[in-house]
């Protein structure tokens, strides 16, 4: 789906890259440094639906060192620079949108220092969060922040990424301790340490955490582990109406009960995962749950859940105790978005991000329901609704762009929504170019013009991934 950018995003000022930091690049890096078509179009995309011309160089860093170099010719250059670690983002964070250098930082996936006493790691931005998993596996601990893609460590802590295990877990937020990162004039400093608090200045790592490569680029990062659950249980539970899943939803965390996933899949989400997966979920909305914790204390959660349940209609309570069993939920889970592609082949995904404080989640979702069934747009839902996040995706035809068009409308009648109902436009997601207009809605223009005077003061020649967030 190529869509042309935003209005609020033209035109675009594309900066050139002087011969002279190309010939300085290929001098210092070799062939780590690329002007290749297929390469540079490879580093120009993400998961998003915009058409922009690629960067002109890409090169691929090992080290600090490496990036550190990058970016003081960038700066010296005025030339701009963008982080790329698999290209996973949704909303048009690595896009070249002004020209410049892609930094690519998937061969810094060195698992550094492993400090399970302290239950921490740290982590060069290029690991992935299945490789940390893996590599730490002998530990008995684990890294729970899962958004689904197999993406970046570096990439997750850009763009404060969370997932189906955040309601117990929370977000990249609350996980990362300390960050390595190389500033805009090339300089590498620490922020934060391993220590659980800290009262030392300005919390120098939750404003780059989500800061989406437009404060710094990312080199380490230490991460906060967990002990591995003694016993973890899955079960699915239909309802009669997304309602009644998402009034069970609400009841249960309100009763305070420590559920580590709790995922919302419609019936049109169910029947796309049946028929990827071969699965043989009944066909109805459904709730996905996962329980950590001791036997006794699995059993209690489950025990809640499942009275929860039965009084708002739920029904066919099946568990998945086996990792095996797990495993294949799951994996349908994550699977979504590519299994519903195939319910209308030749299509391509608009897909919202809202989050909205819990008690006001059945509104939200209803009144996207509503407006989706209304207008005739396909369309299915899933869900991290424990935290209060959903996504709506409707499936357009590419080669019709008033479809594109309804459904960007259809996501502006739900943010707007979320915002009346002190929400947020995106949950996890990020802003990137696609939402820059939600933010002047929900932040004001007070707080924008505070988040630019940051930019402005730490980037002055604005080359960290210019036109992210929001313009200068």
């Amino acid at each position: 789906m190529n869509a042309t950018l935003p209005a609020h995003l033209l035109p675009l000022q594309p900066r050139p890259v002087p011969a002279a930091m190309i010939d300085a690049l290929k001098s210092r890096f070799g062939a780590r440094c690329t002007t290749a078509l297929a390469v540079r179009e490879q580093h120009g995309r993400d998961e998003s639906p915009f058409d922009v011309p690629p960067p002109e160089a890409v090169v691929f860093a090992e080290s600090t060192e490496d990036v550190a170099a990058v970016v003081t010719l960038a700066a010296q250059h005025a030339v701009p620079v963008i982080p790329f670690g698999v290209g996973s983002s949704l909303e048009g964070h690595l896009l070249a949108v002004q020209g410049g250098v892609s930094i690519d930082v998937s061969r810094m996936n060195k698992v550094l220092r492993v400090q399970a006493e302290d239950l921490t790691v740290t982590v060069q931005p290029g690991v992935t969060r299945k490789q940390l998993n893996d590599e730490i596996r002998h530990t008995g601990l684990f890294f729970p922040i899962d958004p689904g893609a197999d993406a970046s460590i570096g990439g997750m802590a850009a763009t404060r990424a969370s997932g189906t295990n955040a309601v117990r877990y929370g977000t990249m937020r609350e996980n990362v301790l300390a960050l390595e990162v190389v500033t805009a004039s090339g300089e590498v400093i620490r922020t934060g340490t391993r220590a659980k608090k800290s009262s030392a200045g300005y919390d120098l790592t939750r404003l780059l955490v989500g800061s989406e490569g437009t404060l710094g680029v990312i080199t380490e990062v230490t991460l906060k582990l967990y002990p591995q659950p003694e016993s973890v249980s899955a079960a699915v539970c239909h309802f009669p109406s997304i309602a009644d899943a998402v009034a069970t939803t609400i009841e249960v965390i309100q009763l305070g009960v420590p559920i580590a996933r709790c995922e919302l899949l419609d019936a049109n989400a169910v029947r796309a995962v049946n028929r990827h997966d071969k699965l043989t979920l009944r066909e109805a909305p459904m709730l996905l749950m996962e329980f950590h914790g001791s036997e006794a204390g699995v059993r209690e959660q489950a025990e809640i859940v499942q009275a929860a349940a039965t009084e708002h209609g739920g029904e066919h309570f099946e568990w998945a105790t086996t990792p095996e069993e797990r495993s294949r939920l799951w994996t349908a889970r994550h699977h979504a978005y590519f299994a519903a592609l195939q319910l209308k082949p030749g299509c391509r995904t608009v897909t919202t991000d809202t989050c909205v404080p819990i008690s006001r989640l059945a509104d939200c979702i209803a009144l996207a329901v509503n407006e989706a069934q209304a207008a005739g747009l396909p369309y299915y839902i899933v869900g991290h609704v424990g935290d209060g996040n959903f996504h709506i995706a409707y499936l357009i035809d590419p080669a019709i762009p008033a479809e594109r068009e309804l459904a960007e409308r259809l996501n502006d009648q739900i943010v707007h929504h979320a915002l009346k109902l002190e929400g947020t436009c995106t949950g996890e997601h990020g802003i990137g170019l696609h939402k820059q207009g939600f933010l002047l809605d929900e932040a004001g223009a007070g707080a924008v013009e505070m988040m630019r005077v940051v930019k402005r003061a730490l980037d002055p020649k604005n080359i960290l991934n210019p036109g992210k967030i929001f313009r200068l």
